[in-house]
């Protein structure tokens, strides 16, 4: 994400604002208004005594030129909607429609009927302006001047120059608390905004598009939501100063539940990145990308069996669950043949022998029996119908004494034992809790299950969360990821977040009677 901040000379208060407007951004405001469709999205709850002057106070140049003001009334309790509907009647010269909430959905519900509006009118900005007045309107030329760069989204920030804010009548426990809970998000989410609570916005509707902002909060913290998103998808995001203005209005806000709000929602974010939580309007599509499927951290998975696992010249051996194939396009390179197996055509397994096969099949009717020295079975099993039936099958194509590397997610990992004894289990994209999993395993069960089916336990290995792959690859993130994969490997079972078992095939009972026989 991309942040670009406008400073403008400004006078303090409300009095003659439009002096802070220089003319050429009027002028750009004025040419973007005749290139774009640009709406005025005016959220109200309870604003009786504000609203008028509040649409009052838009410069009526702009207005006219704007293809929509439109007023959300989420069902006030006193006489907000009347008064908008009268303002509507009053100014047919204006682009001014006016609506009102079945029922009273929250700041944030609110907001997501007003962009699906925007996405189906087919508008090209969309400028979110409060009911109550706290926000300039005069300053939504600059706010439209600032799309001149093509941004994804315009803040107009009360803290680009602090002072403002407390002149305008900002409690000084709100002005120091905006700063504090903004600077613990700008570190969490690596960003540099100047605040990260204002309410008085600007976007790309084509953006919006493509975030799954309907599935946001209702609550306030619904903005913070947005900004989140924005951080996962890049985008360039201008600050404009503003001054503040605080009177009359009533604050539906409680600070203290905002703010823990926040910062969970950031916090949850990073779970759902690393796969330990999911929560639908942070899925981004993260799982399914190629280069999360294979781990480039120097301690992940994939890391371990390209330095540890021995592989000769004269080896023939197979990847049951390949995927793209890009782990079997490094194999091929050292061994006499290899076969990368998966649903999907492995399009990237190099010089591998590729073949299109549904392992919940009798895949192994499909390939020689007792032909290779090694299977590889990464992350595979727990996906499957029945795991009993697949290792029965790589017990038919493995030769005797071929080897077996097996992975799976560990139920067992320690924030999981931790979430359920808080009654939490919640399912996601990828991780330990996958959707798509059909079984789960502690280490203990699956020690069990594995002799069952023909092979010997030779070692089994813990590995941590792929940190450096979906958080960062610098400084504390590394460390982390060092002391995780410590105690991964001397406690697999509670700090293992998968596991790989290495394992024999041993001789079956038929080649031991055999054998005895003759």
């Amino acid at each position: 994400m991309s942040i670009r901040i406008f400073r403008r000379p400004g006078k303090k208060g409300r009095a003659n604002i439009q002096e802070t407007i220089p003319k050429e951004m009027y002028d750009s405001a004025m040419r973007i208004l005749e290139k774009k469709r640009v709406a005025i999205f005016l959220v109200s709850y309870n604003a009786e005594e504000f609203l008028e002057s509040v649409i009052d106070r838009i410069d009526k140049e702009i207005l006219k030129k704007c293809a929509d003001l439109f007023i959300i009334d989420d069902s006030s309790r006193d006489g907000t909607f009347d008064i908008a509907k009268s303002i509507e009647e009053d100014h047919p010269q204006y682009p001014i429609h006016v609506f009102q909430t079945p029922f009273n959905r929250g700041y944030g519900g609110n907001q997501k009927l007003g962009y699906l509006y925007c996405i189906k009118q087919n508008y090209d900005i969309v400028i979110l302006l409060h009911g109550d007045g706290q926000y300039p309107p005069e300053y939504i030329p600059n706010i439209i001047a600032s799309f001149e760069d093509e941004p994804d989204a315009v803040f107009a920030s009360r803290m680009i120059k602090k002072k403002w804010a407390l002149q305008g009548g900002m409690p000084l426990y709100k002005w120091i608390g905006n700063q504090i809970l903004t600077f613990i998000e700008n570190r969490l989410l690596k960003t540099r905004l100047s605040e990260f609570h204002t309410g008085y916005r600007a976007y790309r509707v084509e953006s919006l598009k493509k975030i799954p902002f309907i599935f946001n909060s209702d609550d306030f913290h619904f903005d913070t939501e947005i900004i989140i998103q924005a951080v996962a998808m890049g985008w360039k995001i201008n600050e404009i100063p503003i001054p503040t203005h605080y009177g009359t209005e009533k604050c539906h806000v409680s600070g203290m539940r905002y703010a823990w709000n926040c910062v969970k929602s950031i916090i949850i974010y990073k779970l759902n990145n690393l796969g330990l939580f999911y929560s639908r309007n942070y899925d981004f599509q993260l799982f399914e990308n190629e280069k999360y499927q294979f781990k480039k951290s120097p301690r992940s998975l994939h890391q371990y069996i390209i330095k540890n696992v021995k592989l000769t010249s004269n080896m023939n051996t197979i990847e049951l669950g390949a995927n793209y194939g890009i782990l079997s396009s490094q194999i091929a390179e050292k061994v006499k043949k290899h076969t990368a197996v998966d649903i999907i055509h492995p399009t990237k397994a190099g010089k591998s022998e590729t073949v299109v096969l549904d392992l919940n099949s009798r895949f192994s009717e499909r390939l020689p029996k007792k032909h290779y020295d090694l299977c590889l079975a990464l992350d595979v099993i727990e996906h499957l119908d029945s795991p009993e039936d697949f290792l029965s099958q790589v017990f038919d194509i493995l030769k005797v004494n071929g080897k077996l590397y097996i992975s799976t997610a560990n139920i067992g990992y320690l924030p999981v034992r931790f979430s359920l004894l808080l009654g939490q289990f919640n399912y996601g994209k990828r991780g330990i809790l996958d959707m798509t999993h059909k079984r789960l395993f502690t280490i203990k069960n699956f020690k069990n299950l594995i002799p069952q089916y023909g092979f010997k336990i030779d070692k089994i290995t813990g590995f941590a969360p792929p940190i450096m792959d979906l958080v960062s690859s610098k400084g504390v993130y590394v460390f982390i990821e060092k002391i995780h994969i410590f105690l991964s490997r001397i406690m697999p079972s509670v700090f293992g977040y998968n596991f790989l078992v290495e394992a024999t095939r041993m001789e079956s009972i038929d080649d031991i009677l055999e054998k005895t026989l003759r």
